[in-house]
């Protein structure tokens, strides 16, 4: 705990079992109170790890749900074990797990209610052996974003986001798409709900076995990206978006 918040990261998992362990074993538990593992029906042994891990919250889905569905099981049941800073990490190794002191101490301390580990910010991305097809489309999207929806952000895409609890009580993610889009949809519905999002450098890794979406998915996922960055400004200009409640 921090300050008497506890803290929980969730891990939304699929096909993770090479790299599960390395991400676990770095975890601060110092300061971490649980871990949830949600397993969206791996082709591997991801579950059989988190067991060997000692993982004692581990939902695993009877069929693939989608990246959204994922995080959908993961902050539902963090909200239900009473967490008050609930960190997503990704079990692939790409995000280090060292920077959740950072990232909990800020929400911990009532400084921000989101903060984002970002890949831009400092050149991480390109270091980090980032595809440069999908560095400039990271680019091109946040600068459409950053204007449509009158924000800031260094990137809308990191899958490293540390949330208060009052944030997770306060937007209904539930609603939002299973797939890739989710993201950006619970961005959309934070800012709409009037919370700001912080942002601290993060070094991050591509490798073999980091797990990434192919061309089509990632063609597929920008264009969501657009709709939902154009149906975010058409709302604040009063032509009303669902999710946007």
């Amino acid at each position: 705990m921090i300050k008497g918040r506890k803290i929980i990261v969730v891990l939304p998992a699929y096909n993770a079992e090479k790299t599960l362990e390395k991400t676990y074993k770095e975890i601060p538990f110092d300061i971490v109170d649980d871990v949830i593992l949600v397993d969206d029906k791996s082709k591997d042994s991801t579950v059989k790890v988190a067991k060997e891990l000692g993982i004692a919250n581990i939902i695993s889905h009877n069929i693939n749900k989608g990246y959204g569905g994922n995080q959908k099981s993961c902050y539902n049941k963090a909200l239900e074990l009473g967490a008050d800073v609930i960190i997503m990490l990704h079990p692939d190794y790409q995000y280090t797990p060292q920077l959740i002191h950072s990232m909990a101490y800020m929400i911990a301390n009532d400084l921000y209610d989101v903060v984002f580990g970002s890949r831009i910010l400092g050149k991480g991305a390109l270091k980090g052996g980032m595809p440069f097809y999908k560095y400039i489309a990271n680019r091109f999207l946040t600068l459409f974003q950053n204007i449509l929806l009158n924000q800031k952000l260094s990137e809308y895409h990191t899958g490293y986001r540390a949330f208060s609890r009052k944030v997770l009580e306060s937007v209904p993610y539930n609603i939002n798409s299973d797939d890739f889009v989710f993201d950006n949809q619970m961005i959309a519905q934070i800012f709409h709900a009037g919370f700001e999002i912080a942002e601290i450098t993060c070094p991050t890794k591509y490798f073999k076995e980091a797990s990434s979406i192919n061309f089509k998915r990632s063609s597929k996922y920008g264009l969501g990206v657009l709709a939902v960055s154009i149906r975010y400004r058409l709302h604040r200009w009063g032509i009303k978006y669902n999710i946007l409640k």
